[in-house]
């Protein structure tokens, strides 16, 4: 029976055409070293730390050492390691993993080469407990990438061949029997991958995509636990450290929409069950003022797509389930995968495709399309309508204060901004039966989303003025007529007063107000 061959060229896509982000080698090396200290807590090896405790995670570690001077990269774990039997079977063979589907997070075993598109040599390194070996593996990145060239030119080779030819092993004696651990090292990152040395765009990659806890500062995270806890579900955190610095999801309570602040005051969650009712997926989001789109610079806008806590893609991995671009960008949270069918492509920037991915996408579609739209477009509505209620107030105070100040230049002037306040007044009136019509809808409804966001504004609200009440304006006795603009020109006539003030009424009625404020007090202090 023929044997049949693998070209050269497969190691290629395995490699250099993988990913399209070249830091997602972190995630893969960080997700085998996450199966590992699984591994470990289950026999007993590591401390698997407290469920009942945010702040005990075990003492698992994943260190991850970025050196931009030697331009090398460390990835070590201190879960099983190795042993050095099994050593040249587990690394050098190609797809021939022992983890199981449904139970590790990686399960293909083609990962760890990834990173020989990124370096010109790739180092493992392991020793388990109770062995005197480390083990040691020499991967020469820059030879694979020659002979795949040649192999391309004419000159066939197998993929058999090529690993035969980059793979080197060794070995060296320990007397630390009780060590176990495994190390990724990528030597010589190339000059073209400089951003996987940046330690900042690391750190900031990481926060969003490592199975890593929540920043303490995010005060909701007690209740994205509590609500795991609950529905039976839970959340892998693990000790991942960057040169030394612990690595935490950077989420917080405020971010910058389009039009100003905003804030989440509270969660909302939700699960996602299939026709038979099994769960699929579990969600939260950050119920915030909906005032407009998050902010392009705000990484933790839109809803995450996690699978046993790490990221699935991109931030935009659920994007194209919202029939509005936009709609995915109102919104602050994660969406954890729960069932064992919702399985992650080669590239992890998905789900395989299956009837339990379908029925994953309709019911996200149905509740993105349904609940969530309506709740960002009643959010934009409810603030566009609280707006038109401050902007009522605003002009009213305005025109007070001007007539207080004796701001008006005749008496046309002043009539034509308590047109445009009676104008805003009547605007008001309208946004406001509304508010009372939506706040009726969600009367008999305690968790909707859309009455905490009408109840917060009210109680903002409420606070804003009652600190405006400490400072109230007061009303002058002066006429409308009888102003700073008749008193500033008190030195000439009644005639030059009268046709001075004419003018000053043309100006007004000719451009904007600000403007009109500009070139009258400039004809003031020349006049004077």
């Amino acid at each position: 029976m023929r044997e049949y061959i693998f070209g050269a060229n497969i190691l290629e896509n395995l490699t250099t055409g993988m990913y399209q982000d070249s830091k997602v080698i972190y995630r893969e090396y960080i997700q085998n070293a996450c199966d590992q200290i699984d591994k470990a807590c289950g026999i007993g090896l590591l401390h698997p730390g407290n469920p009942n405790n945010m702040s005990d995670l075990g003492n698992g570690r994943i260190d991850i050492w970025l050196d931009a001077d030697k331009r090398t990269i460390s990835i070590e774990d201190n879960a099983t390691g190795i042993c050095e039997a099994d050593f040249e079977k587990t690394l050098a063979d190609i797809a021939n993993s022992d983890k199981k589907l449904g139970e590790d997070k990686g399960f293909r075993g083609i990962g760890r080469l990834c990173g020989l598109a990124y370096c010109k040599e790739l180092v493992f390194t392991s020793t388990a407990e109770g062995e005197n070996t480390i083990s040691i593996m020499r991967c020469d990145a820059i030879k694979m990438r020659e002979l795949i060239t040649a192999s391309e030119r004419g000159k066939k080779y197998t993929a058999s061949e090529v690993l035969s030819s980059i793979y080197k092993f060794d070995s060296k004696i320990t007397t630390d029997k009780k060590s176990h651990w495994f190390k990724v090292e990528m030597i010589g990152i190339n000059d073209e991958n400089t951003d996987l040395l940046d330690f900042s765009q690391i750190k900031e990659y990481l926060s969003f995509v490592a199975p890593v806890p929540y920043q303490n500062t995010f005060i909701f995270r007690t209740e994205v636990y509590q609500h795991a806890k609950e529905i039976g579900c839970n959340i892998d955190e693990y000790n991942i450290f960057l040169n030394g610095e612990p690595i935490f999801k950077k989420y917080k309570t405020t971010f910058k929409t389009s039009k100003g602040e905003d804030e989440v005051f509270n969660l909302a969650f939700k699960e996602i069950y299939d026709s038979h009712n099994n769960l699929l997926a579990w969600l939260w989001i950050g119920v915030s003022h909906f005032k407009a789109v998050i902010s392009k610079e705000c990484k933790m806008r839109g809803l995450r797509l996690r699978k046993e806590n790490i990221q699935i893609g991109s931030e935009d991995a659920l994007q194209k389930l919202f029939k509005e671009d936009r709609g995915h960008h109102y919104f602050v949270g994660e969406v954890f995968a729960v069932s064992k069918d919702l399985i992650p492509n080669s590239q992890r920037d998905y789900f395989n495709e299956n009837v339990t991915r379908m029925e994953f996408e309709r019911e996200m579609r149905q509740y993105f399309n349904g609940e969530l739209s309506k709740i960002y477009y009643e959010g934009s509505a409810i603030n566009s309508a609280f707006s038109k209620i401050d902007s009522y107030k605003k002009k009213e105070a305005e025109l007070q204060e001007k007539r207080a100040r004796g701001a008006f230049v005749d008496e046309n002037h002043f009539q034509s901004a308590l047109a445009e306040v009676e104008k805003a007044k009547e605007t008001a009136k309208k946004a406001a039966n509304e508010i009372e019509k939506k706040k009726t809808k969600t009367e008999n409804e305690p968790d909707s989303v859309v009455g905490q966001v009408i109840t917060r504004i009210e109680k903002e609200r409420k606070q804003r003025e009652a600190v405006k009440m400490e400072n109230p304006i007061k009303e002058s006795k002066k006429s409308v007529l009888t102003n700073r603009r008749v008193d500033k020109l008190s030195a000439y006539n009644k005639r030059e007063r009268k046709l001075i003030s004419k003018i000053f009424g043309i100006i007004v009625a000719a451009t904007d107000e600000k403007t009109a404020e500009k070139i009258i007090q400039k004809i003031e202090d020349e006049l004077q």
